[in-house]
């Protein structure tokens, strides 16, 4: 059974362990394909927090809930399928970056939101001399170019090793070591500026 959405610890901070060599959310989503129910219900315990996260970042803070929901939903379906090549925390998360996707689309704006995170950033660099022109971390990571974002997101937030984060969006892994570099770069830059403008 899901854990009902706004219950405590829904945006805690989980941190896989491995058993037998295992990490434990590959040996719950193994049991769980083949119809344990006690270990999808651990299953949704133990990567909840990662998927709402994920979702929150994706999509925006207030739809999170019903798309941390909706991904579990759909892993129910989909787990049957699901043979352990990657790890238990990526296949979850490759299934909320659908859900998020399929939202996204519905809604069509994902070209309005980048477009709108894009003038917010101008509109605050462009603030009259003396005024604090820096850009929090949250917004600055917002603007990065949606790919860049992704891979920083799932390596530099959320924890997941380079290669959990290739497998969770189906690339190599020297395109998720690019994508994080190059995300630096863009967060560092960035930074930057916000502090040049304001000491004009």
């Amino acid at each position: 059974m899901l854990v009902p959405r706004g219950s405590v610890g829904w945006r805690g901070i989980v941190t896989p362990t491995r058993l037998g060599g295992v990490d434990d959310t590959t040996a719950l989503a193994q049991r769980a394909s083949n119809g344990d129910q006690q270990a999808f219900d651990a299953l949704v315990r133990a990567t909840q927090a990662d998927v709402w996260r994920w979702c929150a970042r994706l999509v925006d803070v207030q739809s999170a809930d019903d798309l941390t929901q909706e991904t579990y939903l759909r892993a129910a379906r989909a787990l049957h399928g699901f043979r352990g090549e990657g790890t238990g925390r990526s296949f979850l998360l490759g299934v909320a970056k659908r859900v998020c996707l399929d939202e996204l689309r519905r809604r069509g704006r994902r070209d309005a939101l980048h477009q709108r995170l894009r003038q917010r950033a101008s509109r605050q660099s462009a603030h009259a001399p003396g005024a604090d022109r820096s850009l929090p971390l949250e917004d600055l990571i917002a603007t990065l170019p949606e790919e860049r974002r992704e891979a920083f997101v799932l390596t530099q937030v959320l924890g997941l090793s380079y290669a959990e984060a290739a497998d969770t969006l189906g690339v190599p892994v020297g395109t998720i070591r690019s994508r994080v570099a190059r995300a630096r770069d863009d967060l560092i830059g960035r930074i930057d500026d916000s502090r040049r403008a304001g000491e004009a």
